[in-house]
């Protein structure tokens, strides 16, 4: 059995479900999901990158600016996790997550964002 630096049923969401319960809830559902994949890079990190709190009253104040930021970053973590552990890197990502986001399309970037974190967890 392996052993995770983050719980395997935290890490691994469906995708589908998360948008659908984003959907659902107006948006509301978007920020628990952008706190558990803060968590879940955090514990992969093993370093407290992310805060969401700071992210989400910082995103406020600056009208969004800082949230794009966050996620660009948020990219880069992934990419950095995927060289660590050996996995396959998405050396797109960064640009992809930023174009989305500054489109308006920040849920698909979570949801792309969320695929790669769940390939972490193959096998498990």
């Amino acid at each position: 059995m392996t052993s995770y630096p983050y719980p395997v049923e935290e890490g691994r969401r469906d995708i589908i479900m998360s948008i659908v319960f984003t959907i659902l809830t107006c948006g509301i559902y978007a920020f628990y999901w952008q706190y558990k994949q803060m968590e879940c890079i955090n514990a992969w990190l093993r370093r407290e990158e992310y805060d969401f709190w700071k992210v989400f009253f910082l995103s406020i104040i600056t009208c969004g600016v800082y949230y794009i930021y966050t996620k660009y970053k948020m990219a880069e973590s992934i990419n950095e996790i995927q060289k660590v552990n050996g996995f396959n890197v998405n050396t797109s990502l960064p640009l992809i997550t930023i174009l989305l986001s500054l489109f308006g399309m920040s849920l698909v970037a979570d949801a792309i964002q969320q695929s790669e974190m769940n390939d972490w967890y193959v096998g498990a």
